[in-house]
């Protein structure tokens, strides 16, 4: 069984189509991931999962369970981490988890809650006091306070620095090893590749494909791009004949950048062609496909649009 079934979603906002057809599943366990752009029907459809809208038509499954049917069971499933959380500033977070866990049937400890999140010293915290990365990894604790099989982070690293950003990944993580089934809703590409084991590639409304990542790059955007200087230079011609090098452009006279398929063979024609021409290769660097360059490939416009 999966731990989610969406069959034909559709939910319209007057003439605007924010979920045009939507069908996936989501397997037990798994980190799922809806990428797309601002705009493209991501938060709709999990909110529509959530039991928070209500969808024009369609099927949705969760645990088995139909959403039109058994929405009191289904909500004590899920852990939802919304975009924007509105905090009670003046309670400490002690005082904010109990009175989440009021909600519920059953609810995680506080202690091991905070851990979880790696918030452990902050238990007698306002949360007016917190910074901007704290207060989103509170947001998912609160979304944890359940015990959920399945937990929601919509775009849960949106505005934060670097760090912060990382120490929601290591709580993904720890979910992982939990075998939570975890949906993630994101428009960076690095967070996609590191976190998911799967993404829908969503835009407009629609999904347009399904696989890991890996997959995704190796069916639309196999190809990596690796610049190098040669000096003395060689002729532009020396450079095309390099082993798997489907287009060439020269730079500043000694600077090339090549696009291949077989970079590891490449790289290898590189040192022999300076070799060949008693020149030196230098400044090598190598820029493999990422998603954003499926993104690109597939809808023609840039996930940042």
């Amino acid at each position: 069984m999966y731990a989610i079934e969406v069959k034909d979603l559709v939910k319209h906002y007057g003439d605007v189509k924010a979920v045009d057809g939507v069908s996936f599943e989501v397997a037990q366990g798994e980190v799922f991931g809806l990428l797309g752009p601002n705009g493209a029907g991501k938060t709709t459809t999990l909110e529509v999962i959530e039991t928070l809208r209500e969808a024009d038509s369609g099927t949705i499954l969760v645990e088995g369970l139909d959403i039109k049917k058994k929405q009191r069971a289904i909500k004590e499933l899920l852990g939802v981490q919304l975009q924007t959380t509105v905090f009670f500033d003046n309670l400490m977070m002690f005082e904010m988890i109990d009175l989440f866990a009021s909600f519920y049937k059953k609810s995680l400890p506080t202690d091991e809650l905070l851990a979880m999140v790696g918030l452990e010293d902050k238990n007698r915290a306002k949360l007016d006091e917190l910074s901007g990365g704290q207060q989103k990894r509170v947001s998912v604790a609160l979304a944890l306070v359940n015990d959920p099989t399945i937990v929601f982070l919509d775009e849960p690293t949106t505005g934060l620095d670097p760090q912060a950003r990382r120490n929601i990944w290591d709580v993904v993580d720890r979910l992982r090893e939990q075998d939570k089934t975890v949906v993630i809703t994101t428009h960076y590409i690095e967070e996609a590749e590191q976190l998911c084991d799967r993404v829908a590639i969503m835009d407009l409304g629609k999904i347009i494909d399904i696989a890991s990542p890996t997959e995704l790059i190796e069916r639309y955007a196999s190809e990596s791009s690796i610049s190098f200087r040669m000096q003395p230079a060689i002729e532009m011609d020396k450079v095309k004949a390099i082993t798997g090098v489907l287009k060439a452009e020269q730079r500043n006279h000694s600077d090339y950048t090549v696009t291949t398929d077989t970079p590891q063979d490449t790289l290898a024609g590189i040192f022999q062609a300076a070799y060949e021409n008693d020149a030196v290769a230098d400044e090598i660097a190598m820029r493999r496909a990422t998603l954003e360059d499926v993104f690109l490939k597939i809808t023609g416009r840039s996930l940042k649009e």
